[in-house]
């Protein structure tokens, strides 16, 4: 435990840790002493080991703060501002609610859909290194935030299906969307693009879907669809070992209603393969079960992270960092 060397964090244990690697998923941290579990402490605590909690989790791919007492959002955003990390707005189809300053809700859509694995903000050019999410309200039932080392599913994707995975790393992927006008909270994916682009004026957001690396195709119900390509399948990230993460939403967009994953020659990518790679970032999937008040970060470079269906009530915020 030599290199986790902190005097001010006890490392801890969570039902569902997995050893990836010789590295432990996700690295629990509790207070030092029981007496220590304050914010102020806390605060305290982050603020003289900023570096060293960085580089954990990128060690790691996720950190999770555990046993502290995070009342409320105003504490959540203490703890992410004292970083000094940049915030990155949110952009994607997740209907969302501004909280307070940096933190949001998470995805509103109904608990009781699955929201598939993924990179944040993986199809736009621009994406958080870090996503922290804060358990206020656990659910009384699922609602995990299960998440996956990507180079696991890299290596075991190039195993199984070398031709294809080297096909569509030379073509690239090309993903559409199609999103309503205004949004939609009976849907996951129901975010409108006048509250996703900011703007009610389709010209105003052509350009900013331009910005972020997006046509457009309207349709005539005021909705739109955006196409996105050519874009990575895998990606490498300095510092982290030289692995190949699996930098994609393939899965989690292929042949569904509203949206579409192929090659980005036109290309369709074989359905065996989406549904072996489907099986495999479940077989490596992390499960931890939420507990009020805990605060994980997880490295976005390295992690692709999912929401289980949960009973109500749950209560998940959420702050992405550059």
């Amino acid at each position: 435990m030599a290199e986790y060397g902190c005097k001010d964090f006890k490392v801890g244990k969570c039902e569902g840790e997995k050893l990836v690697d010789g590295e432990t998923m996700p690295l629990v941290l509790n207070p030092i002493e029981p007496n220590k579990n304050d914010i102020k402490s806390l605060l305290k605590s982050l603020e003289s080991n900023k570096e060293w909690f960085d580089n954990m989790i990128t060690k790691n791919s996720a950190v999770l703060l555990r046993g502290f007492d995070v009342n409320n959002a105003q504490n959540f955003n203490d703890i992410v501002e004292i970083f000094g990390w940049e915030d990155i707005r949110y952009v994607g189809p997740a209907p969302r609610t501004h909280i307070y300053k940096r933190v949001w809700t998470a995805n509103e859509g109904p608990l009781s859909e699955f929201i598939y694995f993924h990179h944040e903000m993986v199809l736009i050019k621009e994406f958080p290194k870090k996503v922290i999410l804060y358990c206020e309200i656990p659910p009384p039932e699922g609602g995990e935030t299960p998440f996956v080392p990507s180079f696991r599913v890299t290596e075991r994707m190039i195993e199984e299906f070398p031709e294809i995975v080297e096909e569509i790393e030379k073509k690239g992927l090309k993903y559409t969307f199609t999103a309503p006008s205004k949004n939609d909270k009976a849907s996951m994916r129901g975010r409108g693009w006048e509250d996703a682009f900011g703007t009610s004026d389709p010209a105003e957001a052509e350009t900013r879907a331009k910005a972020l690396g997006m046509e457009m195709e309207w349709l005539p119900n005021g909705g739109v669809k955006t196409i996105l390509g050519p874009r990575y399948l895998t990606r490498v990230f300095e510092g982290r070992k030289g692995r190949k993460m699996w930098f994609n939403t393939l899965v989690g967009m292929y042949g569904k209603d509203i949206s579409s994953a192929m090659m980005f020659d036109g290309t369709e990518i074989p359905e065996n393969f989406v549904k072996r790679c489907e099986e495999i970032i479940e077989e490596e999937s992390i499960q931890f079960k939420w507990q009020k008040n805990d605060v994980l970060f997880l490295d976005n470079f390295a992690t692709l992270h999912a929401r289980r269906p949960s009973l109500p009530p749950r209560k998940v915020l959420v702050a992405t960092c550059k």
